[in-house]
């Protein structure tokens, strides 16, 4: 059993951090005196959590679709945490790294495993009247999960197949954007024409896209793999772990999604227009685009072959 610091150890303890910054150990001994004890719903916040669902409609599923959102946002943000102590940390090691690609993997099986809710979890003739009510919004416009692909891989890896040959590491940010996979969910290349929703998604997030792919430039996951000693880029098990988290994020968990839209939107009841009024099938389906955070991990075979038989 381990023994517990005594009362002096422990005042000396708080006198050296509060020393550091700067601050008087007795006045913050003092404040504990006037303050609450905490509970586990001021902690977590509960009743702000709560009262964030707020339907637009009176149908009641739209309550489950709202909530499930809310949800995977949280999740998103977790796995950004993650991806933030890979890019973050100054020394980085194997196991450490292998822990961190494991968690995230983790967070995104159980979003895979969470689209029964969405699918069987909703009446398909109320969801087929409230989701007009989203008209021109879309799942589309997640800025988190964005971050996740900009700080996973190296930005070519998210242009789309059509003109990745024309942009590489010297191109500039905002042209690369321009060619990023998912502006053919809304844009018309021939034209330059944008839908509103990508339009809208672009005017609150574009800025802060580009400042968050140029952070990352130098420090996603693949260029923190990269930085590791030859020997530990061959470890088995770390590779394993950069294969399975490429495979789940751009396959397992996006057909999930496609399949619970599919469900809906092609439904006896659907109309096959997706609320953002993107080309969703093209879009969403990993053997278009081949979505691959890790190529150099994949054999040709694989690569050619990525998404095809999955349904």
């Amino acid at each position: 059993m381990t023994k517990k610091p005594t009362t002096e150890k422990l005042l000396n303890q708080l006198d050296d951090k509060y020393k550091t910054i700067g601050q008087d150990r007795e006045v913050h001994l003092e404040g504990l005196l006037h303050s609450n004890s905490i509970t586990y719903w001021d902690y977590i916040h509960t009743d702000a959590l709560l009262g964030l669902q707020i339907q637009r409609t009176t149908l009641p599923d739209e309550m489950v679709f709202i909530g499930y959102h809310q949800i995977n946002e949280l999740i998103f943000k977790m796995i950004l945490w993650e991806i933030k102590q890979v890019a973050d940390t100054p020394t980085l090691e194997v196991t450490f790294f292998q822990e961190k690609l494991m968690r995230i993997s983790r967070y995104f099986d159980m979003l895979t495993t969470s689209f029964n809710i969405m699918r069987d979890g909703m009446d398909i003739a109320q969801y087929n009247k409230f989701r007009h009510t989203l008209t021109p919004a879309s799942g589309f416009q997640s800025a988190q999960y964005r971050k996740i692909e900009f700080a996973s891989t190296e930005l070519i890896n998210l242009i789309d197949v059509r003109f990745r040959a024309n942009i590489d590491r010297d191109t500039p940010f905002e042209h690369a954007f321009e060619h990023l996979y998912w502006q053919a969910a809304g844009k018309d290349y021939k034209t330059g024409q944008k839908s509103t929703l990508l339009t809208n998604f672009e005017n609150r997030y574009k800025e802060e896209f580009i400042t968050f792919m140029k952070v990352y430039n130098t420090k996603n996951i693949w260029s923190r793999f990269k930085e590791l000693p030859v020997e530990s880029q061959q470890d088995k098990s770390l590779i394993d772990a950069m294969r399975h988290y490429d495979y789940t994020v751009n396959i397992t968990w996006v057909m999930a999604h496609y399949n619970a839209a599919k469900h809906y939107i092609l439904g006896k009841e659907g109309d096959g227009e997706a609320t953002g009024g993107s080309d969703w099938q093209k879009y969403m389906h990993p053997k278009y685009q081949k979505r691959i955070f890790f190529p150099e991990l994949w054999s040709q075979d694989e690569k050619d072959n990525w998404g095809h038989g999955v349904e």
